[in-house]
C-alpha cells in the first residue's frame, strides 16, 4: 500500500514563510480529505514545484490513483523521486513500489530494493517488511534468510502482521535463526491476534502438534476452523482436511466447545489472548 504522508515541514521555502507554508499544506490535506481534490491540487502543486518535499509526496500519490488528474505513472515517478531524493521515507518506499512492480519506469528490483533500503533505514515499517520478503525470495539481491529475520523482525516489532506471520515461518523452519518452535508460536500467534488467517492456521498446527506449547486438540481445532472462517477461499480446502484429521482426536462435547471457541476467534481474533491465556513471549 502506498503512502499518502500529510506532515507539516520543518524548515521554511524560500518563496514562503514557514506560518504560510503550514498552512497551504493544512489546506490541501484538508480539501483531500474532503474528497476535492482540485483544491488539493492547487494547494500543493505549487510547492512541490517549490520542492516541498511532503508536497511531492502527495502530489506523487495523487498522480499514481488518479485522484483530480488522469492516472499518470510516469508522473508519479517524478515527484515521488523528488521527494525520495531529499530523504522523505514514504516517497521511497512509494518509488520502491513503482520499481517493483514496473510502474511509471521498466521494472527493476535492484532498484526496488535501493529505495526500499533507504525507507526501512529511516524505520519504515512497510519498506522493512517488504525488504525482508526481498531477502527472503531473493528478488533483486541474493537470498539471504539473516537479513529476512533482520527486517522481518523490525517490522514486527513495529506491530506489521505479515512480518508477524514471516518471522514465525522463519522460526518454525529454521531459516536464518535456529529452529525454534516458542518463538515461532509467539510471533504466529501475535499475527493471529491480528486476524491473519495463515497465522491462525499455523498456530493450529503447533498446538496440534505440541510444538512449542502443550498438545491441545481443543485449540487447534478452533484455530484451524477460525483460520477456514477468515481466509476468504485462501486456505480454506486445506484448513478443511487438517480440521477433520483433528477432529478424530475429539469427543463431540469437545468439538462442540472448540468449535464455540472458533466462532469467538473468527469474531474477534484480538480475543485469541483470553481464549489461550498468558502472553505470547
Amino acid at each position: 500500500m502506498k503512502r499518502w504522508i500529510v506532515a507539516l515541514a520543518a524548515g521554511a521555502l524560500l518563496a514562503l514563510p514557514v506560518r504560510a507554508l503550514a498552512n497551504k499544506l493544512e489546506s490541501g490535506e484538508t480539501a483531500y480529505v474532503k474528497g476535492d481534490y482540485a483544491t488539493a491540487l492547487k494547494d500543493l502543486r505549487p510547492l512541490a514545484a517549490q520542492g516541498n518535499a511532503t508536497a511531492q509526496l502527495n502530489l506523487g500519490f495523487m498522480y499514481d490513483h488518479g485522484q483530480g488528474v488522469p492516472q499518470d505513472y510516469k508522473q508519479a515517478v517524478k515527484w515521488y523521486r523528488l521527494a525520495a531524493e531529499q530523504g522523505d521515507a514514504a516517497a521511497q518506499f512509494n518509488l520502491g513500489l513503482m520499481y517493483d512492480h514496473g510502474q511509471g519506469v521498466p521494472q527493476d528490483y535492484k532498484q526496488a530494493v535501493k529505495w526500499t533500503r533507504l525507507a526501512a533505514e529511516q524505520g519504515d515499517a512497510a519498506a522493512q517488511y517488504n525488504l525482508g520478503v526481498t531477502y527472503d525470495h531473493g528478488q533483486g539481491v541474493p537470498q539471504d534468510y539473516k537479513q529476512a529475520v533482520k527486517w522481518y523482525r523490525l517490522a514486527a516489532e513495529q506491530g506489521v502482521a505479515y512480518a508477524q506471520f514471516n518471522l514465525g515461518l522463519m522460526y518454525s523452519n529454521g531459516h536464518g535463526v535456529p529452529q525454534d518452535y516458542k518463538q515461532a508460536v509467539k510471533w504466529y500467534r501475535l499475527a493471529a491476534e491480528q486476524g491473519v488467517a495463515y497465522a491462525q492456521f499455523n498456530l493450529g498446527l503447533m498446538y496440534s502438534n505440541g510444538h512449542g506449547v502443550p498438545k491441545s486438540y481443543s485449540f487447534a481445532y478452533a484455530l484451524v476452523s477460525a483460520a477456514a472462517a477468515n481466509a476468504n477461499g485462501g486456505v480454506a480446502s486445506s484448513d478443511a482436511k487438517v480440521r477433520d484429521s483433528i477432529e478424530r482426536h475429539l469427543i463431540p462435547a469437545a468439538i462442540e466447545r472448540a468449535q464455540a471457541l472458533s466462532e469467538k476467534i473468527a469474531a474477534d481474533p484480538a480475543a485469541l489472548g483470553k481464549i489461550l491465556g498468558g502472553k505470547a513471549n
